[in-house]
């Protein structure tokens, strides 16, 4: 591999679990479905990192696929908050390291309760962020959840 590796990528590595590169990099969009379609991926399959804020000041991450989107309420339910709200793009990189389009579940700043949609267990490995704008990784959504410490709920 000829490419200089992410924080994503060195973590995974650190921890020997297994995952695959997939590199969009010569194109410059940052929307998932355009992402899904340039990796020949189902778009149910790769998914976006959504950081949140309950009414609590609380921080939390939810997972879903590119196509769909987060049912707040769903999401609420899931981490016992009255309400949440999406934080502001412009909040993104001083809250979690990462900027919109290469926001991954992996290597935040700071460590957030972390959900992943249910439908991500319909598959053996799913796509997430590698970290970085131009990188996806595919990673069994079971190692994913298990190495950021992140539950399974219906989100959208």
């Amino acid at each position: 591999m000829n490419m200089e590796k992410t924080l994503v990528m060195k973590m995974l590595d650190s921890k020997k679990i297994s995952y695959v590169v997939h590199d969009y990099s010569k194109y410059n969009f940052t929307d998932g479905e355009e992402i899904a379609k340039v990796l020949n991926e189902d778009p149910n399959k790769v998914f976006k990192t959504l950081v949140t804020v309950g009414k609590s000041k609380k921080n939390y991450v939810f997972v879903v696929p590119v196509n769909r989107e987060l049912d707040l309420k769903k999401a609420a339910k899931a981490c016992n908050e009255k309400n949440i709200e999406l934080i502001h793009q412009k909040d993104l990189l001083p809250l979690t390291g990462y900027v919109h389009g290469g926001c991954s579940p992996i290597g935040m700043k700071k460590k957030f309760l972390t959900f992943i949609d249910l439908s991500s267990k319909n598959y053996d490995s799913f796509c997430v962020s590698g970290g970085k704008i131009g990188y996806q990784i595919e990673i069994s959504p079971l190692d994913l959840a298990n190495f950021v410490g992140a539950k399974f709920a219906d989100l959208i």
